[in-house]
C-alpha cells in the first residue's frame, strides 16, 4: 500500500507525536508499504527520503517547536503525485484539516489517530475556559474519517463517550527492536556519573511543562528524603519552559543535591538512562499513552507512576511497577515500601515481558489490518454506487 502519513511535528522536534509516527513509519515500511510522511520545516532538520516537508510560519519555538503552514500548496501538489492508498493523519487541526480536504477531493480513505486530551493543553493559548466545547470539536473532525484509532483502550473509551461517529481501533506506539537491547557499559557510566557515590537512581523523562506535573514528584520526593534519608539521586531528562521555575523549587524543598536537571538526551540514549536507573517515576495525567513507560520497561527499569489515562493501560500493579493515586505522601510511601521489600528485581522481569508485547513490528501489522479494512469498504461503497467518504 501507499500510505500519506500527515503530521503538525516531526523530528528533530522532539515529543510523542514524532516519535509515534516515525516509529509507525518504518514498521510500516519494514513491511514492504510505501509511506510518504508530510511534516513541518524545521531549522536543523535533515534531508529524508519520502518526507515532504511542508513550509513553517514560525520556526524554533517552545524548545524546537514549528508553528506548520497547512495551507502550503506543495501538500496537494506532492499528495496528488503520490496515488495514494489511505491517508493516516495525526491531529485534529491545521494539518488534519488539509487532510479532511484531500481526502473528499480525491476520494481517499481517512484514518485518524487521537494522540493528545486537547483540553489539558489549552491553557498554553490562554483558552482553558473552551474545554467543554471540544469534545464538539472532535465529532466534526471525525465525521469525515473511516477509522479512529486510540492509543489506549481508556481513550477509546473517552472517544466513546463523546460519541464519535467512525469505528474505533486500539494502537498503541510500537518499541523498535533497539530498545530492548541497552548498552551495559554506558549505562553503568550514566548511573555511576548520576549517583556520586549514593545507592538509588530514580528517573523521569518528560517535557519540563506544566501538564507532566513534575511538582508531584519533588515534593514526593521532599517527603521520602524526610522519612528515609538522602540516600538517592532523581534525574530529571528534558527541557522545558519550566526548568528554571522547577530548579528552584527543588532548592526549596531541601532536594538541590538530590536532583539532577539532565536536559535534553537523544533518543538513542533515553533507554541506556532507564537501564541505569532503579525506577522510573511518572506524575503526568494527560498522557494518551505511556511511550515513555514502555521504553523504561523495555530496559528493565520498573515504573511507579500515577493512576491515570495514560497508565493504566501499561503499569500491572505488583507485575511491572505500581499506580498510586493522587496523592504525595502515598507516592512516596510506596516508593519507600518497593525498596523495602526488594522488589525491583522482580518488577523488572515483569516489566521485560510487558514491553515485548509491543515491538514495532506488531503494531505496524496491525496498522496494515486496520488500512486495507478501511481501504475495501470504501471500495465495496463505490461498487455498490454509494459515496467512498463518510460525510
Amino acid at each position: 500500500m501507499k500510505i500519506a502519513m500527515m503530521t503538525n511535528n516531526y523530528k528533530p522536534f522532539v515529543a510523542g507525536v514524532p516519535i509515534s509516527v516515525e516509529r509507525l513509519t518504518e514498521g510500516l515500511r519494514r513491511r514492504g508499504h510505501q509511506v510518504v510522511v508530510f511534516a513541518p520545516s524545521y531549522d536543523d532538520q535533515e534531508e529524508e527520503a519520502d518526507v515532504v516537508r511542508y513550509r513553517s510560519l514560525i520556526r524554533g519555538v517552545a524548545c524546537g517547536f514549528s508553528v506548520p503552514y497547512s495551507l502550503d500548496p506543495q501538500i496537494e501538489r506532492s499528495f496528488r503525485e503520490g496515488n495514494f492508498d489511505v491517508i493516516h493523519v495525526h491531529h485534529p487541526m491545521l494539518i488534519g484539516r488539509t487532510a479532511r480536504y484531500l481526502s473528499r477531493k480525491y476520494q481517499i480513505p481517512l484514518v485518524f489517530t487521537y494522540h493528545t486530551r486537547y483540553e489539558q493543553y489549552l491553557h498554553y493559548i490562554g483558552m482553558s475556559g473552551l474545554a467543554g466545547l471540544l469534545p464538539y470539536y472532535i465529532r466534526s473532525c471525525t465525521k469525515q474519517c473511516d477509522l479512529v484509532i486510540a492509543p489506549t483502550q481508556k481513550i477509546k473509551e473517552h472517544l466513546e463517550e463523546i460519541q464519535i461517529a467512525p469505528p474505533i481501533r486500539v494502537l498503541p506506539t510500537g518499541l523498535t527492536k533497539d530498545s530492548y537491547f541497552p548498552d551495559e557499559a554506558r549505562s553503568r557510566e550514566i548511573r555511576e556519573g548520576l549517583l556520586k557515590g549514593r545507592r538509588y537512581l530514580f528517573l523521569t523523562v518528560a517535557r519540563l511543562a506544566k501538564e507532566k506535573n513534575l511538582d508531584f514528584l519533588l515534593n514526593s520526593l521532599r517527603i521520602f528524603k524526610e522519612k528515609n534519608g538522602a540516600d538517592f539521586r532523581f534525574a530529571m531528562v528534558g527541557e522545558g519552559p519550566e526548568r528554571k521555575r522547577l530548579k528552584q523549587k527543588a532548592e526549596a524543598l531541601g532536594l538541590k543535591d538530590e536532583i539532577c536537571f539532565v536536559g535534553k538526551v537523544q533518543n538513542e540514549e533515553i533507554k541506556n538512562y532507564c537501564h541505569a536507573s532503579d525506577l522510573f517515576l511518572f506524575a503526568s495525567e494527560s498522557e494518551t499513552q505511556g511511550i515513555v513507560l514502555l521504553e523504561a520497561m523495555a530496559a528493565g527499569t520498573p515504573v511507579l507512576a500515577l493512576q491515570a489515562t495514560g497508565t493504566e493501560d501499561i503499569v500491572q500493579n505488583g507485575m511491572n511497577g505500581y499506580m498510586i493515586q493522587v496523592s504525595e505522601r502515598a507516592f512516596a510511601e510506596k516508593l519507600m515500601d518497593i525498596l523495602e521489600k526488594k522488589e525491583i528485581d522482580y518488577l523488572s522481569q515483569g516489566a521485560l515481558a510487558t514491553a515485548g508485547s509491543y515491538e514495532s513490528s506488531r503494531i505496524a501489522l496491525k496498522a496494515e489490518e486496520a488500512y486495507r479494512s478501511v481501504f475495501a469498504g470504501c471500495h465495496r461503497q463505490v461498487a455498490m454506487g454509494g459515496m467512498v467518504m463518510i460525510q
